[in-house]
């Protein structure tokens, strides 16, 4: 069995571990204090949160991440996924904590580590991703991070993005749904969508102004409503839509084909939905730990996929981005994802595990 830790900041994390454990043959356990997703094919072990107000040590001296003493949720949660280790998991998947990466490998466990974008140089990453027996990572080889030492490449499967408008390639047996409702709405078999992008009038503008669309997600966002009143007010003839946790879409996959431009934070789970979209897109970096949507930025401009920023421009600087958008198209998306991403994934895990099983 498969055991797969999902972490609880934003979304993200849960919805790329549901598309690849639907993709699984074999049985998986999520474990997450996060709600079990209405999709998820096998069973889901709900952990009790760890978060505290006055942590005491939680770095362990600066050797790992989140680790604080005397916290009973902690303890806990660390201890439901060691019996389960002890009992019945043959593979660990972490999505992503380095603790848990390191308690499933000194329980002899085999163990698989979700990359992540940024400066994982830190003690406490290295040795993840040093202990972990493979890593997955959802970009492709061609926009690979630089800086990554040959030993972690060498063990590394790029599956290119995953996204939740991805065509699944085998869908689980989830109760009462069949193959054909698996497909997103709008979706054709190459991934595009049927909407015509740009349409007169999308996203709440006037008719024959060109929209933009923004995309905000749950883990925050330093740009405020003054930013955008900004960038709207130096961009006559376009149309302004700003889709958040609080302002959610109600046809996201629509929305994003039918905009002239979009523009989203620089999340691993935004960026792989603006490549199943081929999106034209502006992809502004926001403060994360370890730089990891800066460096998502950074790689998606150095490959001339999109306009990649670090930081929320001037609002004088938005007609040309916007144009610069349009004008680099969405068809380089291509080089950033493979279309079967989370197949790619399952694939790679099952093969793993048959080798330990075996």
């Amino acid at each position: 069995m498969i055991g797969y830790y999902i972490h609880h900041q934003g979304l993200g994390h849960r919805n790329r571990a549901t598309q690849i454990a639907r993709e699984l043959t074999v049985p998986v356990t999520g474990f997450s204090s996060l709600e079990r997703p209405e999709q998820w094919p096998g069973e889901w072990v709900q952990l009790p949160p760890d978060l505290a107000e006055h942590p005491v040590d939680p770095t362990a001296n600066g050797v790992l991440h989140w680790a604080p003493l005397g916290h009973e949720g902690y303890r806990e949660r660390m201890g439901l996924m060691a019996e389960r280790l002890r009992s019945d998991v043959a593979l660990m998947v972490t999505d992503t904590s380095a603790e848990v990466t390191l308690l499933a490998r000194l329980m002899g466990v085999p163990t698989v580590v979700m990359a992540m974008r940024g400066d994982r140089t830190d003690r406490t990453h290295r040795a993840a991703y040093d202990a972990a027996t493979a890593l997955i990572a959802p970009w492709s080889r061609e926009t690979a991070e630089t800086y990554w030492p040959g030993e972690w490449t060498r063990k590394t499967t790029f599956t290119g993005a995953i996204s939740r408008f991805d065509l699944p390639v085998r869908v689980s047996d989830v109760p009462g749904e069949r193959a054909s409702d698996a497909h997103v709405s709008g979706v054709s078999a190459s991934g595009e969508g049927s909407a015509t992008r740009g349409t007169s009038g999308t996203a709440g503008g006037d008719v024959g102004d060109k929209t933009v669309l923004v995309v905000w997600g749950r883990g925050g966002t330093a740009v405020g409503d003054a930013e955008i009143a900004a960038a709207r007010a130096a961009t006559p003839g376009w149309s302004w839509t700003v889709r958040s946790p609080e302002n959610p879409s109600p046809d996201l996959w629509r929305e994003l084909h039918e905009a002239d431009v979009v523009v989203s934070h620089g999340g691993n789970n935004a960026v792989a939905e603006l490549s199943a979209a081929h999106a034209r897109a502006v992809v502004v970096a926001q403060p994360r730990p370890h730089d990891e949507q800066a460096a998502t930025a950074a790689a998606l401009e150095r490959a001339g996929i999109c306009v990649g920023l670090q930081h929320w421009p001037d609002a004088a600087a938005w007609p040309r981005l916007l144009a610069r958008a349009q004008e680099l198209g969405g068809s380089r998306w291509d080089a950033w994802r493979h279309g079967d991403g989370a197949y790619r994934a399952a694939r790679a895990l099952e093969d793993l595990l048959h080798g330990v099983t075996s």
